[in-house]
């Protein structure tokens, strides 16, 4: 980026004044992409403000607490009326369907744990609306995840948020270089939900005390399998539950109730060691349970990995690295080896338990708050 003498840098990077610079904000209705946007049209950018409809919107408006419901479009609205800069919804059903809950439900029948939030993010909001900002000729697009961009030597650099408690670069791993030069997050920096919610009430804004959504925004109450079975009829077969020498412990309601590390709700008491799940094989409808010992692991491989660090991913060789296997979990001490343009294997320092297939093992520099990419976890 050339700098310009007579216009010093403005706070989103650009070497021109705010109001020639023209910002898209992908809004959810919810505190912190309203944040995002007051702060930016309070600064003088050029804000449009964009909210996609994801799943049906007769259905959304009876749903409370999820994003992009229909109680959160017409926040969005109200948002972008108040503070008066143009506001659209873009209808994103059939795209959401097949990029996001289609894959959602096959990878849940075949016994894994996805993480739609991530595909949403990837397939969703950095692909199909970041080129729907680049065609309104926005110089960039703002959300409100809680996540740090910064300038470094090779470019753009994803960096753990200023609050770990709401850091969601596990939720962002897969994001481009190239989606990464585009976007902005304006909320990263923060250190605390309070100081989202004080600027909200800054502005004036009614969503100031609207709670965080907790559910995934089309699984209603986290009942994955209510979701499963409207989707896939007849996925709720039941079967065997058995130990890890295949004896026949009793039977279960279908492997889409059942979850990795799983221990309560398995109808087989009366056995003096407590049992977890440890696998779920949906080819022979089969939940394996066995002790807690059986659900760590150190060795983990990775597929579809995307690279954020300096250089090429497979001629970095071996490398000490941090990584998170679950969203909840702090990162931990690992050893990273490329196996193949886009494979890998994790070798944890300290076992973990529930490492399972379809979630995410994301990247992080051994020292600093750097996120170098990550891969999603697979049987091998």
């Amino acid at each position: 980026m050339s700098l310009d003498a007579t216009h010093p840098v403005n706070s989103l990077g650009f070497a021109k004044p705010p109001a020639e610079t023209r910002v898209i904000v992908a809004m959810s209705g919810g505190v912190d992409s309203s944040v995002v946007a007051a702060e930016l049209a309070a600064e003088g950018y050029d804000v449009i403000g964009i909210t996609l409809q994801l799943y049906d919107h007769g259905a959304a408006l009876a749903k409370k607490g999820a994003c992009c419901a229909g109680t959160d479009i017409h926040d969005a609205r109200r948002v972008a009326e108040e503070l008066n800069f143009p506001h659209y919804v873009l209808d994103y059903e059939n795209t959401f369907r097949e990029a996001v809950i289609d894959e959602f439900a096959e990878s849940y029948l075949g016994g894994a744990t996805p993480v739609p939030c991530i595909r949403c993010n990837e397939r969703v909001k950095f692909r199909d609306l970041l080129e729907t900002a680049k065609d309104l000729e926005a110089d960039c697009m703002a959300t409100g995840h809680y996540i740090q961009r910064k300038s470094g030597p090779n470019g753009a650099e994803l960096h753990m948020a200023g609050d770990s408690n709401r850091d969601q670069s596990y939720f962002l791993f897969s994001t481009t270089q190239e989606q990464l030069e585009y976007l902005r997050f304006p909320l990263g920096h923060l250190t605390s939900k309070a100081e989202t919610r004080a600027l909200a009430a800054k502005h004036g804004l009614a969503v100031a005390d609207k709670p965080d959504s907790q559910d995934i925004c089309f699984v209603p109450d986290g009942n994955y399998a209510a979701v499963i079975e409207k989707l896939r009829p007849g996925a709720g077969q039941p079967g065997e539950i058995v130990d890890l020498e295949g004896n026949v412990l009793g039977e279960h309601r279908g492997v889409i109730h059942y979850t990795i590390g799983q221990r309560r709700g398995l109808g087989i008491g009366g056995l003096s060691d407590p049992l977890y799940v440890v696998k779920l094989d949906a080819d022979t409808r089969r939940v394996v349970v066995g002790p807690k010992t059986a659900l760590s692991t150190r060795r983990v491989p990775i597929k579809e990995v995307n690279w954020l660090g300096d250089g090429n991913w497979q001629e970095q060789g071996e490398q000490e690295i941090m990584v998170r296997v679950r969203s909840t979990r702090p990162p931990r001490e690992a050893i990273l080896r490329p196996t193949g343009p886009d494979t890998g294997e994790v070798e944890l320092f300290v076992a973990e338990e529930g490492v399972s297939p379809g979630q995410a093992c994301v990247f992080y520099s051994a020292e600093g708050t750097r996120v170098l990419g990550g891969g999603w976890i697979w049987r091998g």
